[in-house]
């Protein structure tokens, strides 16, 4: 199983998440990229792009923040975060 948490924050404050859950034999990286594009679906936000800050922040971590610049359109909000909550 699979999990990956989506969590939008504004003023210090998470105001929104959701859980991807996904049970394919697919590829780590696949899986993520499927559940950045569902989370920000269910969220009705435009994918964000991955900047070399957050490749490398996501490689460290398992988790990445994406901020206005990494989105085309103006967001509400501080950032959008995602993070691995379970792999296998």
């Amino acid at each position: 199983m699979f999990r990956l948490w989506g969590k939008i924050w504004k003023d210090s404050r998470m105001i929104r998440d959701t859980v991807y859950e996904e049970e394919s034999g697919d590829t780590r990286t696949h899986k993520i990229f499927r559940g950045l594009e569902e989370i920000c679906r269910e969220f009705d936000l435009g994918k964000p792009i991955w900047l070399d800050v957050t490749i490398a922040q996501f490689q460290r971590h398992s988790k990445a923040r994406f901020y206005q610049d990494s989105f085309i359109e103006e967001i509400p909000f501080d950032y959008l975060e995602i993070q691995v909550l379970q792999e296998g």
